[in-house]
């Protein structure tokens, strides 16, 4: 027997609290690439390992650092003087049975290939250094890759927590980061680099969107035209924002930081389109938690979900399939208006008997919990049963972790 547990949560849904504050990261932010390319080897590694062995082996690439390297702005177009370097670390399985696994390689190939796919002017041979620090994993951790079951056992003892439904407020912010790096709007705006960061912050029912977006200097002539741009750029924003909202005030700022007339130190310039080039290093596990969003109103589990094998860390395992039973109890269940679910492991047991499973529900109007009380136990019962399908989808790259 699992234990679910169920319970009324007394509390006024974030919706309708006062004040909310939400952050995103997004595509070219230095931490989103950390928790990007880690994600995208723990899924190479992945396939490499089912193809090699028949199974994942242990694996755990959740630390990394991209350590900014130096560039030369100039209106037309600077220069990179000194390449980013992305260390890669911690701890990957690289023989089985013999047969060696070039987890370098395949850490290397990996970064290449998201930064070909996603940022238009980084070229992954030139502009970035690469580390591997993957080192084997220690015994106790490697053996509950040889155990048998339906399921692993749970490599921690951690926690993690999701919620549902997400606010106005998250979504005006997801879809706003979104809507700026889309290939649309860069086919509209090339000088839009994709280290963008939306902050939102909402007061009663006034939303406040502070972007800031590094601005790319190869289509940037001066100054002047550089305001120009992004005068249009924010019109741009504003067009998006009120076609999508209904908020009653919605108040949108762009690069903040901009001050005319003093040249290249007054404005929000970059060579490559993001600050790691330069300005700012990333690290995994300080951007968006798993459903793309910093939420500061919401609780939220430290655990840095990318990277991490999709079939016995809880860190990854249950950071996502929180958010998944969240959702699924809040589609399912017409009376929740709000849902917190929690997943507790115990280091060694089965991943689908965590030591606790709960579900924190606010009722709208005078509904009762009681009524609904063993459907929305039937959910967790049942997404814990189908653990393996699940942790199949993360291996495959089904669901993002960032």
């Amino acid at each position: 027997m699992r234990n679910i547990i169920v319970e009324d949560l007394k509390q006024t849904p974030l919706e309708k609290q006062r004040i909310e504050i939400v952050e995103r990261k997004g595509l070219g932010h230095p931490d989103y690439i950390c928790d990007a390319v880690m994600d995208h080897i723990s899924i190479r590694l992945s396939k490499e390992y089912l193809e090699k062995a028949g199974t994942i082996l242990h694996h755990n690439v959740d630390k990394s650092l991209l350590a900014a390297g130096e560039t030369e702005l100039k209106f037309g177009g600077g220069i990179v003087k000194q390449p980013m370097l992305f260390i890669f670390g911690d701890r990957a399985t690289s023989e089985f049975n013999n047969t060696k696994i070039d987890i370098g390689e395949i850490a290397i190939n990996s970064a290449k290939e998201w930064f070909k796919k996603n940022m238009r002017f980084i070229d992954p041979e030139k502009h970035v250094k690469y580390q591997v620090e993957l080192k084997p994993g220690s015994a106790g951790l490697v053996d509950i890759f040889k155990r048998k079951g339906k399921v692993l056992g749970a490599n921690d003892t951690s926690a993690a927590v999701g919620y549902a439904p997400m606010t106005k407020t998250e979504k005006m912010v997801l879809k706003t980061e979104k809507f700026l790096n889309s290939k649309e709007f860069k086919q509209r705006f090339p000088e839009s680099g994709e280290d963008i960061k939306v902050m939102g912050f909402r007061t009663n029912c006034n939303l406040n969107l502070t972007v800031a977006m590094a601005f790319v200097d190869r289509f940037i002539n001066s100054e002047e035209d550089y305001f120009e741009k992004k005068a249009k750029i924010l019109e741009e924003i504003n067009k998006f924002v009120k076609a999508n909202n209904d908020f009653e005030n919605v108040n949108v700022e762009l690069n903040t930081l901009d001050a005319p007339g003093r040249g290249l130190g007054g404005i929000y310039l970059t060579v490559l389109g993001t600050s790691a080039e330069s300005g700012d290093s990333g690290q995994v596990g300080r951007g968006n938690r798993v459903n793309g969003l910093i939420s500061l109103n919401r609780p939220f589990c430290s655990e840095a979900a990318a990277g991490k094998n999709p079939v016995s860390h809880v860190g990854k395992i249950y950071n996502v399939l929180t958010y998944r039973i969240a959702q699924n109890v809040y589609e399912e269940v017409p009376e929740v208006a709000e849902v917190y679910v929690w997943l507790l492991s115990k280091i060694g047991n089965p991943i689908d008997h965590p030591a606790v499973a709960a579900a924190q529900v606010i009722m709208k109007g005078n509904n009762s919990l009681d009524k609904v009380r063993c459907e929305i136990s039937d959910i967790l019962e049942c997404e814990l049963e189908n653990i393996d399908k699940f942790c199949i989808e993360l291996a495959q790259g089904k669901i993002q972790t960032y």
